[in-house]
């Protein structure tokens, strides 16, 4: 009697399969995490330029009180001789910080104030309020 050969049966998934698959999901999900991440960027970048456009409509103002206003890129700051009144914007949300410049030493002023808010018009409230606390 001739010996018979058991055939095992074919697997459903190899692992070769299974590991494309699973590569493939991960660098879907990469992906999707890279754009939402460009995504926020975008809108940061965006409403940084909005608020510095809003302080720096008028430059009267600003001469009046002896400020300045930068922008780089998703932080603006307005700038005393003694204070500097920053907003940094980063996932959809800015930090409004408020310190003082005439005990630090330079370029390193440490926040006395901070608050978080999450559109422009907030930060513009918040560095009014700062600002009126600043200059009495």
């Amino acid at each position: 009697m001739p010996a018979r050969t058991s055939r095992k049966p074919k697997p459903s998934v190899t692992l070769k399969d299974a590991f494309e698959t699973e590569f493939a999901r991960r660098e879907m999900e990469r992906r999707a995490r890279e754009e939402a991440e460009r995504l926020q960027q975008e809108q940061d970048l965006a409403k940084a330029e909005a608020l510095f456009d809003a302080i720096n409509s008028d430059a009267k103002f600003l001469k009046a009180h002896g400020l300045t206003v930068d922008r780089r890129r998703y932080t603006v700051s307005v700038d005393h001789a003694n204070f500097r009144i920053a907003a940094y914007f980063e996932d959809g949300q800015a930090s409004v910080t408020s310190a003082d410049k005439r005990f630090a030493s330079p370029g390193a002023a440490t926040p006395r104030k901070q608050e978080s808010v999450a559109t422009v018009e907030d930060a513009v409230r918040i560095i009014a309020q700062f600002l009126a606390d600043e200059i009495r």
